[in-house]
C-alpha cells in the first residue's frame, strides 16, 4: 500500500499547488482559456460502425494525458450517460509523447489531441447521438482538473474528416510493423505486488525508448519502467502494486507493453508470454 500512497501524495503535490493557484488566479487562468473540446462527427465505416473523434485544442504549451498517464497524470474518463443508441465505444489512441513533471514521468499530448472514437450502434437502423461528460487533467506550470460536457449527432453516412484520418495514421505501430521477433516476460512476486521484466527482440525505435506497462486491471499502480537497450534487444523492468499491497494473479494476455520513441513514434505490443 505504501508506494501507491506515495504516488497519490505526489499527485497531490502536483495538483495541490494547482488548486491554490487556480483559486488565486481564477480570473487569469480560466478553463475556457486553456482547453476547448468538441466531438467531430466523422463518418460511417464499411463495417457499420461510426468513426467519430474527441477534439481537444489546448493553449500553447499546455498538455493533457494518455490512457496510462504516468505518476503525475490524470487519464481521461468518459461518462456516456445520455447517449442514444450507443452499443460499444472503442478508442484509437494516437502515439503519445513523454514529459517530465516535477521530476516524474508523464505521458500525453501537447497543444492538440484528436482521439478517434469508433462507435458501434445498438441498432444500426437508428440514429446515434453522443453525449458525454469528459474528465481530464490539463497542465502547464500548474495543473487543472477539467470536466467538459460534449455532445453531437452522428449522421450516416457522414463525411471523411482529414483530422480524424491523420490521427488514425498516428497510431502506434504493431509489433510486426516494428520488427518485433520475440517478446518474453518474467513475472515474480515481491512484497507488495509483482515485478515484471520484458525482453524484446526488436530494432531500435529511436534515440530514446520509454516503456510503459499496462496490466489490464484497474487500480494497479505501475512504476516507471527501467529500460536498457543492447543491440537488437530491449529490456524493461517495472513493478505493479494493487490496492491490497500483495502479490496478485496477472493475465499475461491482457498486458500491453508500449514502447514510446518520441516524434510521434510508438509500438504497441499486446500480450507478454512467459520465457
Amino acid at each position: 500500500m505504501f508506494r501507491p500512497m506515495i504516488r497519490a501524495l505526489a499527485l497531490c503535490l502536483v495538483l495541490g499547488p494547482t488548486v491554490a493557484a487556480t483559486a488565486v488566479q481564477a480570473q487569469s487562468v480560466l478553463l475556457s482559456d486553456v482547453v476547448q473540446g468538441e466531438f467531430r462527427p466523422g463518418w460511417q465505416t464499411a463495417s457499420g460502425t461510426h468513426m467519430a473523434a474527441l477534439h481537444l485544442q489546448l493553449a500553447p504549451n499546455w498538455k493533457t494525458y494518455w490512457r496510462a498517464p504516468g505518476d503525475a497524470g490524470i487519464p481521461p474518463q468518459f461518462d456516456w450517460a445520455g447517449s442514444e443508441n450507443v452499443g460499444a465505444v472503442r478508442f484509437h489512441w494516437p502515439a503519445p509523447d513523454v514529459f517530465q513533471t516535477n521530476g516524474m514521468q508523464t505521458v500525453g499530448y501537447h497543444d492538440e489531441l484528436v482521439l478517434p472514437i469508433e462507435v458501434t450502434p445498438k441498432d444500426p437502423r437508428k440514429p446515434v447521438r453522443l453525449r458525454a461528460s469528459v474528465d481530464l487533467g490539463v497542465c502547464k506550470d500548474i495543473c487543472i482538473p477539467a470536466t467538459l460536457m460534449l455532445g453531437t449527432a452522428l449522421p450516416g453516412p457522414g463525411n471523411p474528416d482529414s483530422a480524424i484520418n491523420a490521427a488514425l495514421r498516428a497510431r502506434p505501430s504493431t509489433a510486426a510493423e516494428a520488427g518485433l521477433t520475440r517478446i518474453t516476460c518474467t513475472v515474480e512476486a515481491i512484497r507488495d505486488g509483482l515485478r515484471i521484466t520484458a525482453r524484446m527482440d526488436m530494432p531500435p525505435q529511436g534515440q530514446t525508448e520509454v516503456v510503459v506497462f499496462e496490466p489490464g486491471l484497474a487500480n494497479i499502480w505501475v512504476s516507471e519502467a527501467q529500460v536498457q537497450r543492447s543491440g537488437g534487444s530491449l529490456t524493461a523492468v517495472a513493478e505493479m502494486v494493487p490496492p491490497s499491497g500483495a502479490p496478485f494473479a496477472l493475465n499475461r494476455s491482457a498486458v500491453v507493453v508500449t514502447v514510446i520513441a518520441g516524434e510521434g513514434r510508438a509500438v504497441e505490443i499486446r500480450g507478454c508470454p512467459a520465457d
